[in-house]
Formats: structure tokens, C-alpha cells, sequence
């Protein structure tokens, strides 16, 4: 990628602009080849929900990430070029989409400020194969078209173009000078907001489980029986949970085509009520003030269909040649008082299963980066990470990251780690397809970005819904291991499915 100093905020009109741009435009004509052109401008500090939501359409592209204890977040809208890949070349073929996309691009502005020039938004799915009609391919990359990111308390605007041989430079300066001055002078007075649970508001409405829950302790069952026979160490299921938003005192339409369960409940759940629809930034504005300590996130598809959560998990961060991971594995419910909560946390460091289920993970994982010739560093036993309804097993590890191994490298080999999928990985996996009721897609899958230096961040996509409409499919796993339990297990997904089923309403 080629940065010049070209600065928006310094300059007194769009002359400028207008000449770099059509400069842009000649080199474009020459090599036959479209450019990326990425504008940088440091504004005054703004909420990159609020500018998403003042932007928010519901058939574009959008990312949003957030981690509010860390001050840092990142928001992206409408797509200027974007990439979908399918199997298990699906990380590789994403790079080399990055790659050949900054090979043809051009930086100016505040391009070293944080979330300054381009940001490539990533999204894989749990299985390295999508099902046909399923709402994200197994991945996808794309540039956004205007991109707004804040870390302590710095913010940085960006407006991303494709610039080719036959592209109107005029209008296109135009318009990103409009832009320019609309961040510069952001009102938020202008967002329109819906109104609260409680001032006219939709309920939610719960599909019945037709013995969903006992099908989950079943399927437990199984994965134990297969456990003690020596077949894997851990298995990790998940369960879904279908909740559908609907006019007061109207019935629950059933969901129908692609949504449906692989094993739908019986037919005659609900009515013939219109639907009311959810808004995907309101409840991801709820769940983000509900779990200030996870990641939350929103990826939307450009077909109406947004995934949602809060995460408490990264996958991996790769900053100024560093690679930071983690093993969160191992959980307890958080007590009611401090003594509770106290003797919860206790219970938990000394639990031998859940010990040994957070071993599997730190295992795999520093077996994994040693593969890719990198020296882990991580301490002999786990702390515990708190967050507002559960508490974890933690252990963070960390690693130097030569030049030659990049982010989605270690993300094609981290990628599901045990604590999402189980141990030994492959069997597992192939055990998890037979057990489960209905596809993950980007549940337990690796959602982020990654900018033109090779720096990112990929979380976890736990804690979950896909929002379609008026419709919501909730998502919760648990980690099975010698010594689980199936009430025990299916107790812990009721405690993670309350999370997003409270911010939903």
C-alpha cells in the first residue's frame, strides 16, 4: 500500500482532493486495475455505534466491534470491494484477497492514528463448509465504503473508494468532502431511536422446545458414552433457541425455509399475528451496556440478516509484531452475594473436570503455535476471568510473531480451538455434526478485522443471536468432558442463552 501526506482536516477546499483523486484515477487507466483509495481524518471523539446507527441500512454490509473496558471500538458500513471463500483454504484465500487488494491501493491522511487507513472485516464460520442457503459463506472479507474507530479516546474517520479508469472524480470528491465535513461536526440529535420495552414495544415470544432440552441432554449423554470409551477427551455442543418478536396480543408466526431447525419443532406452535421486527443496533446497544467486559459485536450480510453478541472470548490480537491468545475454558455461575460468588470461584479453580477441560485447551493451543514455530509464553496455572453471569477458567498466552507468519496463519491453526469444538479436534468435530440439531454458521466462529500493517483482532462469536427480521436464533454451548453432567451442562447453556435473551426483550 502506498501512504502519502495528504491531509483533509489541513486543507481549505476539495482542489486538492479532487487532484489526488483523479491522479488515482490515471494510475488506475494505466494498469488496468481498480485502486483503493482510503482517506484518514482525525475528528473529534464519537461513538462508532452512533455514527452506525445514523447510517445503519438493513441490505448493506456492516461491522461493529467493541470492547468497552479497553475504550475501543470499531465500526464499518456499506462495502467498496468484498471477498467470500468456501473450505479449508478458506483463511489463505482470504489473505490473498488482502494481499492483492493493498497491492493496489493508496493511504492518505491519519493513516498511523489508531483505525487509521483500511480495515479488512472478516467473519468464518464454525464449519469450513456453509450450507447451501445459509445466511454467511464459511468467510468473508470486505473493505467498508466509511469506516469510524476510537481507541482512547483518539477517533479516526475513514472513507474508502474504488477509483477506476472511468470513475467520476468530481462527484466522488464531492461526496467525501460532505462526509468529511459531516464527522468533523457529528449530530447526534439527528438518530432516530426506537422506543423502550415497556412505551409500545414488541414482546418476544419463545418457540416451544418440543423436548429440545431433553434432546441436549441426550446428545450429552452420547458425547459421555463416547468420552469413556476412549474416543475423544471433549466434545463441545451447542443448542439453539428460536424467539420471534410479534404485535401484542398476536400469535407467533413459525419460522419457515433456511431458518428452520434440522430437527423443527411440531407443527402448530403459534398464530397468525404480524410480525414485529427487532432492531439489530438496539439490542446490540443493550448487550454492550449489560457486558461491558466481552467483545460486542454485529456483522450483517447486506440481506437483512445480522449476527449479534458479546463475547467474552478473543481468538487471537496481533499488535506491533506480538500475537495475544487466550484458553477460556472452565465455568462456574456467579454467586448472588460476595461470599457466594467467593466460594463459586474457589470451587471452580479445584474442579478437576473443569480443570482438565481448560488443560485440553492450553494445550492445543501452545501445540498449535509451536507448529507455526513460535515460542508461547503463558503461566503454569489459570486465573479466573469474571464477567456478569458467569466466571471462567482463564489463562492468557502470548507469543513473538515473526514477519513471516501472519494473522490468519495462526487463525487457519487455532481455528476452532477445543474450548469451541474438542479434543482431538478433528474427530471431535466430525462428532459434533452428528450430534447437534441445526448448523452453527458464525456461532463459536472467528470474527474481526485486520488493517494494512497485518495488526487485528479476531473474538470468538459466543453469546449469540442471528436476527432476521423479526426472528432471532440464540445459540449457547457447553464443554463435555469425562465427569460432565447432562443437567449440569444443559444448566450452564440456560445461563448463557439468558444473557442475549434479556437484551432482546
Amino acid at each position: 500500500m502506498i501512504a502519502l501526506p495528504l491531509d483533509l482536516a489541513e486543507a481549505r477546499d476539495p482542489a486538492a482532493l479532487r487532484e489526488f483523486l483523479d491522479q488515482t484515477r490515471r494510475r488506475a487507466e494505466a494498469d488496468r486495475h481498480d485502486w483503493l483509495v482510503s482517506i484518514s481524518v482525525a475528528v473529534d471523539a464519537l461513538d462508532p455505534l452512533a455514527v452506525l446507527e445514523s447510517i445503519f441500512e438493513p441490505n448493506e454490509r456492516h461491522f461493529y466491534v467493541e470492547r468497552p473496558d479497553e475504550a475501543a471500538a470499531l465500526a464499518g458500513a456499506d462495502a467498496v470491494t468484498h471477498f467470500a471463500a468456501e473450505g479449508p483454504g478458506r483463511f489463505a484465500a482470504c489473505q490473498r484477497f488482502i494481499d492483492d487488494t493493498l497491492a493496489h491501493a493508496v493511504a492518505v491522511g491519519a493513516v498511523d492514528e489508531p483505525f487509521g487507513g483500511p480495515h479488512f472485516f472478516a467473519a468464518f464460520t464454525f464449519e469450513p463448509e456453509a450450507e447451501a442457503g445459509a445466511p454467511f459463506p464459511s468467510a468473508s472479507v470486505f473493505v467498508p465504503r466509511w469506516q469510524v474507530g476510537t481507541r482512547a479516546g483518539r477517533t479516526v474517520a475513514v472513507a474508502n473508494l474504488a477509483i477506476g479508469a472511468g470513475t467520476r472524480v468530481e462527484e466522488v470528491a464531492d461526496r467525501v468532502w460532505r462526509a468529511h465535513a459531516k464527522f468533523t461536526s457529528f449530530d447526534y440529535g439527528s438518530i432516530a431511536v426506537e422506543a423502550p420495552e415497556g412505551a409500545g414495544a414488541a414482546p418476544v415470544a419463545e418457540a416451544p422446545s418440543d423436548g429440545e432440552g431433553e434432546a441436549y441432554m441426550d446428545a450429552v449423554s452420547a458425547a459421555l458414552a463416547d468420552i469413556r470409551a476412549g474416543r475423544y477427551e471433549k466434545i463441545v455442543l451447542s443448542r439453539t433457541r428460536d424467539l420471534v418478536r410479534c404485535d401484542r396480543g398476536s400469535g407467533v408466526p413459525p419460522l419457515e425455509g433456511k431458518d428452520k431447525p434440522r430437527n423443527p419443532p411440531a407443527p402448530g406452535w403459534g398464530g397468525q399475528g404480524s410480525a414485529a421486527t427487532f432492531q439489530p443496533l438496539n439490542v446490540l446497544n443493550a448487550l454492550r451496556q449489560r457486558f461491558a467486559d466481552c467483545f460486542a459485536f454485529s456483522v450483517a450480510n447486506g440481506k437483512g440478516q445480522s449476527f449479534i453478541g458479546a463475547s467474552p472470548e478473543r481468538l487471537l490480537e496481533v499488535r506491533q509484531g506480538r500475537l495475544r491468545t487466550e484458553a477460556l475454558a472452565g465455568s462456574a455461575r456467579r454467586g448472588l452475594g460476595a461470599s457466594e460468588d467467593a466460594a463459586m470461584a474457589a470451587g471452580l479453580a479445584r474442579d478437576e473436570k473443569e480443570l482438565h477441560e481448560h488443560r485440553l485447551v492450553v494445550e492445543s493451543i501452545v501445540t498449535e503455535l509451536r507448529a507455526l514455530g513460535l515460542t508461547p509464553e503463558y503461566p503454569a496455572k489459570p486465573g479466573l476471568r469474571r464477567f456478569a453471569n458467569v466466571q471462567h477458567l482463564h489463562t492468557a498466552i502470548g507469543a513473538k510473531l515473526p514477519e513471516s507468519v501472519r494473522l490468519l496463519d495462526v487463525a487457519a491453526r487455532l481455528h476452532p480451538t477445543p474450548a469451541v469444538g474438542g479434543a482431538p479436534r478433528a474427530a471431535a468435530l466430525g462428532r459434533i455434526a452428528q450430534l447437534e440439531r441445526s448448523p452453527r454458521g458464525l456461532y463459536a466462529g472467528a470474527l474481526g478485522w485486520i488493517d494494512a500493517r497485518g495488526d487485528g483482532e479476531l473474538l470468538v462469536g459466543l453469546r449469540s443471536a442471528l436476527i432476521d427480521g423479526g426472528r432471532a436464533r440464540l445459540f449457547a454451548g457447553a464443554g463435555i468432558v469425562a465427569g460432565s453432567d447432562p443437567r449440569r451442562e444443559l444448566a450452564e447453556t440456560e445461563l448463557k442463552f439468558r444473557a442475549v435473551r434479556d437484551a432482546l426483550g
